[in-house]
Order: structure tokens, then sequence, then C-alpha cells
């Protein structure tokens, strides 16, 4: 699975990377498509990460590619640059497409696509990591973390539960998961949606009459609610009018507009076109035969997965379920993302009604303040100061310095 050199890759690349497919059912014929990015320096020690992109169903290259992986790429669609802040400087990370239908990953039996949810998700991602990990032995006994962020709210908690029963199960340690790390992660229906809304209102994207109709009429955010409820939802997401949700003050992407000269081939200021390069990038042919990925049509998120069978309304009991194994949980949030808000998490927190251990603090890295932590009994919010809803997009040396203190089972510095 090694891969000699992908198309268009900058000069001294210094790490082994790898990509190919694991089978996760023989019968079905159903496999899974991975990307792993070993450290540059000290691989044989440093920890294992697993990261998931939500959706559902959409890909994990777009954290390889636009996010947190060792390679961007540059607006000709054909050449990457280095992303010196990328997450295998401090962990060798594995990048997983999942569940089957999503980018290359794949099923030989379409029926797979009608039958897809948080369990089947679960349960194959715990069958890729057996599997893996007898393909890469020597990560067997290493100290394992999963990160993910948005829809993945749900998928890192339930495939952490089913590391942690399968482990037990098997009276033995077969994955050695310290941790996990979930970023702008929708993991509780409820509090999801009173933050949106309380979130759109205070950052003035919303009017007062909109906050106060949705605080009239809507409790449950589901069929008991009455018809004004969702009237005024509908208000409150057409009211911000042409922004990116994603993070409220980024520009938008204007491929054809030549009007607009900025310079973006820098890892520090995130191009709002880059999922476009990225889509570009990964439909060549020959980058598909360099990942050894089936020559296929590659697309940010899935149009083959039909229905989503099984989604719990929150995944706050499987949380704290976790909590009790001593794992260590950090939540954290960029700041100007509106559609899995900060106040999306700090809702769904204090349903937990957890004891503060260290109390709210800024964070910082390079002289300023990189965010904000508050450490609870058995889990950690940390905050990124403007970042978007993918974090290591649009403040990648923040991230780096949040992910290596995660790693280190420290609080980020002051």
């Amino acid at each position: 699975d090694k891969i000699g050199a992908l198309p268009g890759q900058p000069n001294g690349v210094d790490f082994n990377h790898y990509s190919g497919y694991v089978t996760v059912d023989s019968k079905a014929g159903r496999a899974l498509f991975y990307y792993f990015a070993e450290s540059p320096n000290n691989s044989s020690t440093n920890p294992l990460v697993l990261w998931l992109n939500g959706g559902p169903g959409c890909s994990s290259l777009i954290g390889a590619m636009t996010e947190l992986g060792p390679f961007r790429v540059n607006n000709d669609g054909e050449t990457l640059f280095r992303n010196n802040f990328a997450w295998n400087n401090v962990a060798n990370v594995i990048f997983l497409e999942s569940p089957a239908g999503v980018g290359f990953s794949y099923s030989n039996t379409s029926s797979d696509y009608q039958h897809t949810g948080d369990k089947s998700t679960a349960r194959d991602a715990y069958t890729f990591l057996i599997n893996w990990l007898e393909r890469f032995p020597q990560y067997k006994t290493r100290d394992f973390y999963i990160t993910g962020e948005s829809y993945a709210g749900h998928y890192v908690p339930q495939l952490a539960y089913t590391i942690f029963l399968n482990n037990k199960k098997a009276n033995q340690t077969l994955i050695n998961l310290k941790g996990i790390a979930v970023g702008n992660g929708w993991i509780d229906d409820h509090t999801g949606y009173w933050g949106q809304f309380d979130y759109l209102w205070t950052h003035a994207l919303n009017s007062d009459e909109t906050n106060k109709g949705i605080h009239t009429y809507c409790h449950y955010f589901n069929d008991k609610d009455p018809k004004e409820c969702d009237d005024f939802i509908i208000k409150a997401y057409n009211e911000p009018g042409d922004i990116d949700g994603y993070n409220i003050y980024a520009p938008l992407c204007q491929q054809d507009s030549s009007s607009i000269k900025t310079s973006y081939d820098s890892v520090n200021n995130f191009d709002p076109c880059s999922t476009n390069y990225m889509s570009s990038y990964l439909n060549r042919a020959e980058v598909q035969t360099a990942l050894h990925a089936k020559v296929s049509t590659w697309d940010l998120c899935s149009d083959s997965i039909d229905s989503w069978i099984d989604s719990p309304a929150t995944v706050l009991p499987i949380i704290k379920n976790l909590m009790t194994s001593g794992l260590q949980i950090w939540l954290y949030s960029g700041d100007v993302d509106s559609v899995v808000p900060i106040t999306s998490t700090r809702y769904a927190i204090q349903k937990l009604k957890l004891p503060v251990k260290a109390a709210w603090r800024p964070w910082s890295t390079n002289d300023e303040v990189g965010g904000y932590v508050e450490e609870y009994e058995g889990l950690t919010l940390v905050t990124v100061r403007d970042a978007g809803h993918l974090v290591p997009s649009y403040q990648p040396a923040r991230a780096l310095t949040m992910i290596s203190s995660f790693l280190q089972g420290a609080l980020p510095p002051a």
C-alpha cells in the first residue's frame, strides 16, 4: 500500500505514506479506503490517530487534503504544497473514508447503501481497525486516539464505545484506545438546534423577532412543535443571506471572478475554493492510480448512500459511559462556525452537569490567544479562536498546538 509519489507532490517529502483498501465484509464485497501519513520524525514512538469527517457520508480525505493532512492542493488542481502544521508532525494519522459508498470506499452489494446508519458505520470502522492493524502490526500496542468533526460527534464516541466493549469481551487489549477529540461535533439534537439559533442571533445574523419566535414556539425541534416553529426556523436559516455558515466571516468561493486577486497559496490563508481543487485532483486518473484506488468518480460527499437508517437523538449517554472508563475526552470548537457552533457544544456539556476542575482561561500559541479552555471532571472543552467548522483549515497553527496538547494529556499552554 506504500505510495511511491503523489502526482505533483512538492520536493523533500520526508515521511512514508500509504493508501489502499481494507476489506470489512468479504461476503458482501465491502471495503473501506484509507490514506495513512506517518510522522517524519519519531514515527516509531508517536501515537496513532484516526481522523473521521462527518456528513454523514462525507469523505475524510477532506481532512487529509484541506485540513490537517500533510498536503494541500494548489489552485491548478494538479499540484500539492506542504502543510507545515499537519498533524502527522506529532502523530501517525489514518484518514478513513467511511462508511462504504463514501469517496473511494465501496460495496459490491448495492443494498448495503440502503441499510447504512450509525450502528453499521461503527461496526465496519471497528473491523477496519482490527484488519488494518494486521497489515501494520508495529502499531498494535501503540497509544491510539480517535478524532473527527461535525457528524463525527456520533462516529467518534460510537466507535470508541465499540472498541471499549470488544476489548472487554476479548479479555485483552485489542486496541489501545487512550482518548477521543471531537471538533464542532453534533452530539445532541436538542442542544444542537438551540445552540444554532442562539448563535445566529448573538452574532447579528438573525433578527430579534425570529429569535423570539423560536423561543416561543419551538420546544422539541421535532414534529411535536407547532407549525409556527417551522416557519421561524425557515426564517432563521434564510436571514443570514448568502454567507458561508461554516465560517461566518470567510469569503465565498468565486472561482470565475477575476476581480479578486487574493493569493491563497500559503497554508495560513485558507482558499474558500479548496474543495474544488481537491475534487479536481482526486478525480485525475494518475492520482487514483498512485493512491491504489479503484478508478472511479470521487465525490466530497456520497451520492450512493440512499438512506441513513439509525441516528440517535443524543450521544451524551455514550460520552458519559466513556467518561467512566477513564478515557481522555476533548470537545473542541472553532468559534466562527454557525452550523455546529460553540453554543451547541456548551449547551450539550451543561446537560451533563459536570463539576469544573480547572476554570475557563485563555490558551495561546505564538504569543496570541489561540482560544479558551475549561476542564470539567472527565471532559475538556477547548475553543479555537477565529476558526470555522473545519478548524485546521482556518487556524492550522492553533489546531496543531491544541492537538499536540491533547496527545500529551496536557491542557493547551497558557
